[in-house]
């Protein structure tokens, strides 16, 4: 049985459209990784049991998503001296608020934060973390953003062909 590197924690189960993209991308990459619903409002005593027994149960980075008060990558991170990465959600206040909460932690308590909505860069990351001490995923990950690369070159090849009377290109 696989055990999870990479755990993917969100305040509900009305983030997963968001954090969907966080779980693709490590399948994709071959991490194996967990999906789970904790808030740190409604279930604090599982947010603290998840936290303090996360590396024991062998995962090496944390994603951890929240809307609005956002409070959920900060209360793990406070809980566990693995990598925590933050997903704010956009929920209220197109997501500025949960942006705020999650980047401006105090000394001693970092949570990596990537923009709003942001769960597939919070996989890029997760898996450049795990990458350090992983040369095939490391490989895996090089062709993934060789990829990027190859998209962009092709829809330059594709905006060439479009015309336009004062079009220069």
């Amino acid at each position: 049985m696989m055990q999870p590197q990479v755990s993917i924690i969100m305040g509900s189960t009305s983030d997963l459209k968001v954090m969907e993209k966080a779980a693709q991308l490590l399948n994709d990459l071959k991490v194996p990784f967990e999906i789970n619903a904790l808030s740190a409002h409604r279930t604090p005593e599982a947010v603290e049991s998840f936290a303090k027994g996360a590396e024991a149960r062998g995962i090496k980075v944390i994603i951890a998503a929240a809307g609005m008060a956002a409070h959920l990558p900060g209360v793990i991170a406070s809980m566990t001296k693995l990598p925590v990465i933050g997903v704010p959600i956009k929920a209220s206040l197109d997501g500025l608020d949960a942006l705020l909460a999650i980047v401006q932690m105090p000394p001693g308590i970092p949570v990596a934060t990537v923009g709003i909505d942001g769960a597939q860069n919070a996989g890029i990351l997760a898996v450049q973390m795990l990458s350090l001490a992983d040369k095939d995923l490391a490989t895996r990950l090089d062709a993934f953003k060789e990829g990027l690369k190859e998209k962009i070159v092709k829809a330059n090849d594709e905006l060439k062909a479009i015309s336009y009377e004062f079009k220069t290109n």
